[in-house]
């Protein structure tokens, strides 16, 4: 996926319904090899995907990474999406 507000593209790595709309600074996202013209309208919207980052939304049902970094909040069906967290390794006492 690729957004059309930016540079950003995506991986889809999960998702529970393949209906719900990912959008990046507030627009829908399209395929790679889409023809669809880049869009101005970041605005006040202007969080940034970083590169290699893994993004979920709160509901553990959706994740991307992002494989080309650009500006736009990311979002699934209106949800915000937020950077992964890692998982703490077990200690080796």
């Amino acid at each position: 996926m690729r957004s059309q507000v930016s540079d950003a593209e995506f991986v889809v790595i999960r998702t529970s319904n393949t209906d719900e709309v990912f959008t990046a600074g507030g627009i829908e996202t399209v395929a790679l090899d889409s023809d669809a013209q880049r869009v101005e309208s970041v605005g006040a919207d202007s969080d940034e995907a970083l590169l290699g980052k893994r993004y979920v939304d709160d509901l553990d049902t959706f994740e991307v990474l992002c494989t080309k970094a650009g500006v736009g909040t990311l979002a699934i069906d209106n949800r915000p999406l937020h950077p992964k967290t890692s998982k703490p390794l077990p200690s080796s006492d």
